[in-house]
């Protein structure tokens, strides 16, 4: 059986050639994407200078969260395996956090904020352009949708759903405003940033107490991804 077999050696220029092809990949894959993010930043009013430099801050302020305040949980589930004794230390022996630290994310919620007001601010300079109905109603809407698609997972925190906030936004705002446009864009990128932000994060702040976790960012660990979604999406029916 073994003398059917057929080895074939690759010879060194062929294996030089593969560890090209796979260099070349792992360098002009992330680059290629980051080149469409560059561009759908570019498309909503940015110049390419600052769509890099919004980039560069939103993924580099995702590690950084801001402390806000912190709750202490109620109740403390502890494991009792027969050689414990319940004292005053008994409520630090479980290995459960017994306060939880909210937080705020900069890159994944201070940012994008701060995009949507300025977007907000410049589309409200064209003339005949009326945001605040698109944008109230896509924020209702959004957080709502959000809401429902968030899992809550005792031990790890929030989970926001990737796409429902975004495609949530999208759509919202190409209906209400009639179409492709600025209106529109502007009114998916704040709709689905705000609504991620507030339908999966600060409306769930009431459950941080049963979560079991030390820290919850707004627009952190969960979120993310969502948020950034959003950023980028709004660019497609600008």
């Amino acid at each position: 059986m073994s003398g059917n077999i057929r080895f074939f050696s690759a010879g060194p220029l062929t294996v030089i050639a593969i560890v090209a092809i796979i260099g070349l990949a792992i360098i002009l894959i992330p680059l290629l994407l980051f080149g469409i993010i560059s561009v759908a930043f570019t498309r909503l009013g940015f110049s390419w200078a600052a769509a890099l430099a919004v980039i560069l801050l939103m993924l580099a302020g995702s590690a950084v969260n801001i402390p806000l305040y912190r709750v202490k949980r109620e109740i403390l589930r502890v494991v009792h395996d027969g050689t414990m004794e319940f004292g005053p230390d008994t409520a630090s022996s479980s290995g459960q956090p017994w306060v939880t630290m909210v937080s705020l994310n900069l890159g994944g919620a201070v940012i994008p904020t701060m995009i949507a007001a300025y977007l907000v601010h410049q589309a409200v300079l064209v003339p005949g352009t009326s945001l605040l109905l698109p944008v109230c109603i896509g924020i209702i809407i959004v957080s709502g949708m959000t809401y429902l698609s968030t899992r809550v997972n005792p031990g790890t925190g929030f989970r926001v759903s990737l796409v429902v906030p975004a495609l949530s936004a999208l759509l919202i705002a190409y209906i209400i405003s009639d179409g492709p446009g600025v209106t529109a864009s502007v009114s998916a990128f704040v709709s689905g940033v705000a609504g991620t932000l507030v339908g999966g994060n600060i409306a769930r702040l009431p459950q941080v107490k049963d979560l079991e976790v030390g820290d919850i960012s707004i627009g952190g660990a969960g979120t993310f991804g969502s948020v950034f979604l959003c950023c980028i999406l709004p660019a497609m029916i600008a």
